[in-house]
């Protein structure tokens, strides 16, 4: 047996102390919070999107940073090995559109609950409102954890860092785990908030503040180069844009964004190429003929999109739509299919989901999480330099590499 330290109790936390425990050894959680999974509690909107039902190819390819460090830990932990302890402590759960998996409750304290049972089955040592404040190394080895401002120190055989990233600070996530990382030798990449809204530069965006389009195309560009290019939903703020697209586009983007402007470009209509939008165009133009140019797009488009469509098309609002030509049709077509903004960069951490950056994965062993710099330290979640994009695969990768730094840990002579 060994006495496992695992610093943060929310989602990788949890799993580590779960594996660790469950494979003998005396497992201590220290938790800054008055609960676990404090962080659990608010994603998916209260629902918890605990992971996605996938295979582990998709699950790979929805991977955005490093994704072949993960296949270890994907093969060692699945989502399937998820939903079943989930769903053997007492939460049953249903899938979604999208394969995303969420509690038949709705509710994430039930995953919560379900992990808190687990722990306490396998006799896990929890202690809220304990915070770490570094780690205690010894000739290169890890011996500990020091706990309150350095007044106390746990001893312990291994410890595993679980502590989250930047996003949701008021989760407690406020970037320990990255101090101590580099306290002990490690390489932290650049931080970025990741699954966020984006501010755009053209003021008119804000008239279309609180306007949801579904079924649209999202590309994003570097110039030629696409970074991301997606079917889905994505909703008009008063500083840009945010919703599931975006929040995914996010992802591709940061690193780019971060240095200077890119180009959003939306298709209204994915479904039709711009021969059959023209047509769909002119039948609409026919059954409004008698009307002005202005009041004839009330088909096509949403109210509140219509005159920002008209003012970009640069047809006259007053034309009556007999008179417009093929050249000015065509134009609205091309706007239809690709109509732009400029992106200007990444709301903040406190609007992030997640943290796009972490403990350089080159620094770890896949298969364990134990660091490559010191013996008996470990890492897991969110603190690594690992992120994907919504649908529940974050929170698969926190089970998974929280489950590898678990369940590795060697027995003390």
């Amino acid at each position: 047996m060994s006495k496992v330290l695992i610093a943060g109790g929310g989602a990788a936390g949890m799993a580590a102390a779960i594996a660790a425990a469950g494979c003998g050894h005396e497992v201590h959680v220290f938790e800054k919070n008055e609960k676990t999974g404090k962080k659990l509690y608010i994603t998916g909107k209260g629902r918890c999107n605990v992971t996605n039902a996938c295979d582990q190819e998709t699950l790979m390819k929805h991977v955005v940073s490093n994704p072949r460090f993960l296949y270890s830990s994907f093969s060692g932990f699945t989502n399937q090995d998820m939903m079943e302890l989930l769903e053997r402590n007492g939460c049953p759960l249903k899938i979604e559109r999208g394969d995303r998996v969420f509690p038949v409750s709705d509710k994430s304290s039930d995953v919560i609950r379900a992990l808190v049972r687990q722990m306490r089955d396998l006799g896990v040592h929890v202690r809220l409102g304990t915070k770490v404040t570094g780690i205690r190394l010894e000739d290169g080895v890890c011996r500990g954890l020091y706990l309150d401002s350095g007044k106390s120190f746990a001893e312990g055989d291994a410890v595993i860092v679980a502590t989250g990233g930047l996003s949701y600070a008021s989760t407690g996530s406020d970037g320990d785990g990255y101090r101590f990382a580099k306290d002990c030798g490690h390489t932290v990449t650049e931080l970025l908030p990741s699954l966020v809204p984006l501010n755009v530069k053209e003021p008119e965006v804000k008239e279309l503040r609180g306007l949801s389009l579904k079924n649209v195309e999202a590309l994003v560009t570097d110039g030629k180069n696409v970074l991301f290019r997606d079917f889905g939903e994505l909703l008009f703020t008063h500083f840009g844009v945010s919703g599931p697209l975006i929040l995914s586009a996010s992802s591709y983007a940061a690193k780019s964004l971060k240095k200077h402007a890119l180009t959003l470009s939306i298709d209204l209509k994915p479904a039709l190429n711009a021969l059959q939008l023209d047509e769909r165009v002119l039948r609409d133009f026919a059954e409004f003929s008698g009307k002005q140019f202005k009041n004839a797009l009330g088909k096509l488009y949403p109210a509140k999109l219509i005159p920002v469509m008209v003012a970009r098309s640069g047809i006259d609002p007053e034309k009556p739509v007999h008179e417009i030509t093929k050249e000015e049709r065509q134009r609205l077509v091309r706007l239809t299919k690709g109509l732009t903004w400029t992106l200007t960069g990444l709301r903040g951490f406190e609007e992030a989901v997640i943290t796009q950056g972490g403990v350089s994965v080159k620094e770890i062993t896949p298969a364990t999480m134990e660091s490559k710099k010191v013996k008996g330290l470990y890492f897991a979640g969110e603190v690594l330099d690992l992120d994907a994009v919504t649908g529940g695969f974050n929170l698969q990768i926190a089970w998974s590499t929280g489950w590898a730094a678990g369940s590795h840990i060697p027995w003390s002579s």
